[in-house]
């Protein structure tokens, strides 16, 4: 963590990596009311289905432009450990979807707000999502720096 605060160049690849995760989150968000809407699966599905096209746009957006002198290792190769990552990340996120969903969904269906119990079904997607996406973007970005593109001088 030292590294981002005092280094400027390690400053700009976390935040080239944030913007990166903004685009993903655009995806993952995109993708998973797309795939609710259209066949009514369960945020636990749809988000995974969300996750991983959003794993595939991260991947490429910060191999060829957060890192993009990470090139010491094969692309496969750093595809997989990435993908290992962003597979445990899903682990952390999991439980966030399933335990934290369904319990504001009823917070915000039993409500007294007109707007949230309306609509609660999409905030409480929505929401749980963001607070999901917000936790493993840490993880991913401190593992996947110091072990996917461990071949990027870190910055002294």
């Amino acid at each position: 963590m030292t590294n981002i605060l005092t280094h400027p160049q390690e400053r700009t690849r976390f935040l080239k990596f944030a913007v990166v995760g903004a685009i993903g989150s655009v995806v993952d968000f995109g993708v998973m009311n797309l795939t609710v809407w259209l066949s009514n699966a369960p945020l636990t599905v749809a988000g995974t289905i969300s996750f991983i096209c959003a794993v595939i746009s991260n991947f490429t957006w910060n191999r060829y432009w957060t890192y993009p002198e990470s090139r010491s290792k094969p692309l496969s190769g750093q595809l997989g450990q990435f993908a290992l990552v962003n597979a445990a990340g899903l682990l952390i996120r999991y439980p966030i979807l399933f335990f934290g969903e369904p319990l504001l969904d009823h917070l915000l269906e039993t409500s007294s707000l007109q707007i949230a119990s309306q609509y609660h079904r999409a905030i409480s997607h929505n929401f749980t999502l963001a607070v999901a996406i917000g936790i493993v973007m840490m993880w991913n970005y401190f593992v996947n720096r110091y072990w996917t593109y461990n071949d990027v001088k870190i910055a002294q």
